[in-house]
């Protein structure tokens, strides 16, 4: 029996333990949720044993757990480490979705729920391709697993877990299903990612909330500080205004410029489904470079004083503010977290007190398009999509592309067939069911490619 046979007599059962999985809401930034994550944990398990994989063991960190598992059919050939996880992000606002977050729905062949795409319907899509390839006999190279439940709060176990089992993870490459295709006429595969570099900030004016009719004009308005400060990191030219910011950064060549703009993208387009008129960003730039190959600033969220129904006529203690800055090749994330640090203590006002708070960060990653593992993503796509697929650089990060690197020694091969449309981290989040069982089928293609090209 062929693969896409193997996937078309399974599907209803492949679409139905998905949706098992996606009502789990096994949110990791949320304590509330902890219980559920654990519960995800489980279920990954439960699913490696009946599809026949070996030594599965959910491994305890100091936070949520990684579920590893493995098949070794053959010391000799190549091993391929599959990398994924089960956490999504929080489905607030709930009320902005239209139908139900943790339950599943089918709506114009799309799935829809939290963490359809990102990452549990791309993740879950390695197990079952594991399963066909098991169950049809035609497994061609050693597989391990690595699930972890943190990757939404920047995988801050996952270093620990990495070091710890460096002769468990032993591998020749790894292979990531957590990026997107540029779109489904037009599949790519994602030869870069940015890194990060996450913060909060409080600023404190009075030490209490004031009477604005009392103190307004004169005491130093948090929020109104605040926002000033944001407005400052950016100049009219859209350049951060951190020094430093940009030392280091690693220029990118006018050739490898000009194949990114190669890709058939619609600024038109682009503009019509974000519901805008124009777009922003550092000049120079297009709108591809500026999502891929440069680094940005933004701020998450903004909050302080009295938001709830109707009016409180207050001058905030405090306001607050989170935010992200995307790197690329040539940054260190620790590096710009202090110059951050430095900077905006700096620019603050001595009517306010500023206290800047660390999250969690990571470095960019750069894929070569020559090596063995990433010919044999694009062979596979050949051979399922029946046309190529092109090199593209992703805005997103993924941390721990970089720490797989470093500890061992391994490239990642990102393998992701997610589109912009799937709405990731916001309401209504979805993944086409052809995506997920095109999938399946490109990643039991991969793995006879990178058997193939190792012989």
């Amino acid at each position: 029996m062929s693969a896409n046979s193997y996937i078309q007599e399974n599907q209803e059962r492949f679409l139905n333990e998905l949706f098992d999985l996606l009502r789990i809401p096994s949110v990791s930034a949320d304590s509330k949720f902890a219980g559920d994550v654990r519960k995800a944990a489980e279920f990954i398990k439960e699913r490696f044993a009946e599809a026949g994989a070996e030594n599965i063991e959910i491994v305890e960190t100091n936070g949520h757990p990684v579920v590893y598992a493995d098949k070794i059919i053959d010391p000799s050939l190549p091993t391929v480490l599959v990398y994924g996880h089960y956490d999504v992000q929080p489905a607030d606002p709930y009320e902005l979705w239209d139908s139900e977050p943790f339950e599943p729905e089918i709506r114009n062949n799309r799935i829809y729920a939290r963490g359809s795409s990102d990452d549990k319907g791309q993740a879950y899509m390695h197990l079952k391709a594991f399963e066909a390839l098991h169950n049809l006999g035609q497994q061609p190279v050693n597989l391990k697993f690595m699930i972890e439940g943190e990757e939404e709060i920047g995988s801050k176990h996952l270093g620990d877990f990495v070091k710890a089992n460096k002769e468990r993870l032993k591998a020749d490459v790894i292979l990531i299903s957590d990026t997107g295709l540029f779109s489904m006429d037009c599949p790519s595969i994602c030869s870069g990612l940015r890194g990060l570099s996450y913060v909060e900030v409080e600023v404190t004016g009075p030490n209490r909330d004031l009477h604005s009719g009392q103190y307004g004009g004169a005491v130093a308005n948090p929020l109104i500080v605040l926002s000033q400060m944001v407005a400052s990191l950016k100049d009219e030219n859209g350049s951060i205004t951190v020094p430093g910011f940009y030392d280091g950064v690693e220029e990118v060549s006018a050739e490898e410029r000009a194949a990114l703009n190669a890709a058939p993208f619609s600024l038109e387009a682009y503009q019509k489904d974000l519901g805008v008129d124009a777009v922003d960003g550092e000049a120079g730039y297009t709108t591809i470079e500026r999502t891929g190959i440069r680094p940005s600033l933004d701020v998450n969220g903004m909050w302080g004083g009295y938001t709830g129904e109707g009016a409180k006529t207050v001058l905030p203690s405090k306001a607050f503010a989170k935010i992200s800055m995307r790197l690329v090749p040539g940054q260190d994330s620790a590096t710009i977290t202090q110059l951050f640090k430095k900077h905006f203590e700096a620019i603050a006002p001595a009517s306010v007190k500023v206290e800047v708070t660390p999250h969690h960060g990571g470095e960019a990653s750069v894929t070569k398009v020559d090596s063995i593992g990433f010919r044999a993503a694009s062979n596979a796509f050949e051979k399922v999509w029946g046309k190529p697929a092109i090199p593209m650089r992703e805005g997103g990060s993924i941390p721990i592309v970089a720490l797989f690197k470093k500890e061992l020694g391994l490239d990642s091969i990102m393998l992701g067939f997610g589109l912009d449309e799937d709405t990731i981290h916001s309401p209504n989040e979805s993944y086409g069911v052809e995506n997920y069982l095109k999938g399946i089928e490109t990643i039991m293609e991969f793995h006879q490619q990178f058997a193939d090209l190792n012989k």
